[in-house]
């Protein structure tokens, strides 16, 4: 296992893989999850796909699709700021340069067999550790991201805490609340330990190198 980073310019290569990362997103927030989401025939996409997101990619040997997550600047349109304004508190939005937002993380725990000492899925933390070394690729300092309850007390055990932006709130069926994960060198040792690896997880997509 290990993940890919897709930009805008490498689409158009991958639409094997968008696709998948798109039904993967369709059958956790819509099928399962039972969001309010926008749905294109059996792909869920929405406004934030069309502001040229980075999509983080856990992928098996075999290329499938286990897990993805969204990355996008703060400098424009966010989930954050304009979807779950509620979550800010009486703070404003971040809008910085140094600061990504984070949004659709989600795993396939249908085809991801290996747990971690947390119980998660081995891609879980094989995501994780990736959105680390993207920030750090991307000259970040920190994620915006907006989680329930149960992922922050997760990340929070596993080595990652979540810095609240305001106290939780209810989101439908759950306790929603926004906040920073923050890079550090700590972070990503405790997250290649959960992804049970050695070193780095994120290939180009043309690279033969992989995780263990």
């Amino acid at each position: 296992m290990h993940a890919i980073a897709l930009h805008t310019s490498e689409f158009g290569r991958h639409l094997n893989v968008l696709t998948s990362m798109y039904r993967l997103r369709r059958r956790i927030f819509k099928d399962r999850l039972d969001w309010s989401v926008s749905i294109s025939g059996d792909m869920e996409i929405d406004v934030y796909d069309a502001l040229s997101p980075t999509y983080i990619l856990a992928v098996s040997e075999q290329q499938e699709v286990l897990g993805c997550v969204r990355l996008l600047p703060t400098t424009g349109p966010t989930m954050l700021a304009d979807t779950f304004g509620n979550l800010l508190g009486n703070r404003a939005a971040p809008r910085d340069e140094r600061i990504l937002e984070s949004s659709r993380f989600c795993v396939d725990t249908g085809r991801t067999f290996e747990a971690s000492r947390h119980g998660l899925s081995r891609a879980t933390f094989v995501l994780f550790a990736a959105m680390i070394e993207a920030m750090r690729a991307k000259g970040a300092q920190s994620i915006v991201t907006v989680t329930d309850a149960r992922m922050e007390r997760i990340l929070r055990r596993a080595g990652w805490p979540l810095e609240r932006l305001s106290e939780p709130q209810p989101l439908g069926q759950t306790i929603a609340l926004a906040g920073f994960l923050h890079d550090s060198d700590e972070a990503l040792a405790a997250m290649y330990r959960q992804a049970g690896v050695n070193g780095p997880v994120l290939v180009g997509t043309g690279s033969e190198r992989r995780a263990a």
